[in-house]
């Protein structure tokens, strides 16, 4: 094995990206190499590679960029009993101290020292990435590899759906990626009465009805619901005109539970679309360790959920660029890197 690999970089504070050559990882005791064998973008990586006000305030260059990683045990640290070498595993992407309130308290997403890989530390865009041996998920073996490595993604689409008392009520699911659509297979599976979705897309996985963002959204909505409005806010994309459209079309007494991140601060009417409703609202992190993996297996061994639509495009990991470009069109759901 060389010394060095290929590794897409945040290399300066700036828009874009390179592929360069980077030193290969080093594994510490509790730590497994793993050779990457796909990877997929999503919200996050798009927010880096524009270098926007969130990642102005949040990365910090050299950093290898990803963490939607799916791959084989290559190696593993002297204290790892599992997984074996040669597993296929999934990798968590936060990665958590174990011993802060949170932590102890089984509330390890909310870790106060988490570290995202590909964010705060070295991620999976390259041909290896080092990570602990807690993070990974092994995969069984006759599961494709396009659908391995969605399932961090898929993760945060479970955790959000989950969330929510979302049995027989109305959901309005916000948000054109595929987390949102991965979430509206979720609600489904889970028992919505209705759904109701912003992008035509998202039907072939069980939206009662889409929306384009376009159009009239808060009319056509009340009018498919009688008037009432939705019961059950998904907030997948942190657009500000998603968030007050969503708002405005939640129930009293609803419930709102947000994963998308938004672009920087904005404007919100927090007095009309929060308090005066007595709405309840929910911020979504990453994925419950370990339920939310869990309940993500189950959905997939059931086949309660499929997710064989949601990768649209694969491209060589040297031609990232192009993966870049295809997401930023908006005419894609799951873009997928191979070495």
């Amino acid at each position: 094995m060389s010394d060095t690999m290929k590794a897409i970089v945040k290399t300066r504070p700036a828009p874009g990206l390179e592929l360069i050559s980077n030193p290969l990882p080093q594994i510490g005791p509790q730590d497994v190499l793993v050779k990457v064998l796909a990877a997929s973008l999503c919200g996050t990586d798009m927010h880096i590679y524009e270098w926007n006000d969130w990642a102005q305030q949040r990365i910090r260059p050299p950093l290898v960029v990803g963490h939607e990683i799916h791959g084989e045990v290559v190696d593993r640290g002297a204290l790892v009993t599992k997984p074996a070498v040669g597993a296929r595993v999934s990798l968590e992407s936060h990665v958590v101290c174990n011993v802060c309130q949170y932590c102890r308290t089984g509330r390890s997403h909310i870790c106060e020292h988490t570290q995202i890989i590909g964010v705060d530390r070295d991620g999976g865009f390259a041909e290896y990435i080092a990570i602990p041996a807690q993070n990974t998920w092994v995969v069984p073996d006759d599961m494709p590899i396009e659908i391995a490595v969605l399932l961090e993604n898929f993760g945060n689409a479970v955790h959000t759906a989950m969330w929510a008392n979302i049995s027989a009520k109305k959901v309005l699911i916000t948000g054109c990626g595929p987390v949102g659509t991965m979430a509206v297979a979720v609600a489904r599976a889970t028992g919505a009465q209705a759904i109701y979705y912003r992008l035509e897309a998202a039907r072939r996985m069980g939206a009662d009805l889409t929306v384009n963002g376009h159009d009239d959204v808060v009319s056509i909505i009340r009018e498919a619901t009688h008037g009432e409005g939705v019961d059950v806010v998904l907030e997948m994309s942190g657009a500000p005109s998603a968030l007050d459209q969503a708002f405005s079309l939640l129930k009293p007494g609803g419930q709102a539970v947000l994963l998308g991140l938004a672009p920087g601060p904005y404007t919100f009417d927090m007095n009309n679309h929060v308090i005066f409703k007595g709405a309840s609202v929910h911020g979504v992190v990453g994925r419950r360790l370990w339920e939310t993996w869990f309940q993500a297996d189950s959905l997939l061994r059931t086949h309660a959920v499929d997710l064989t639509s949601v990768v649209t495009h694969r491209v060589k990991m040297d031609n990232f660029d192009e993966a870049y470009q295809i997401m930023l069109s908006g005419q894609s759901e799951k873009v997928v890197l191979r070495p």
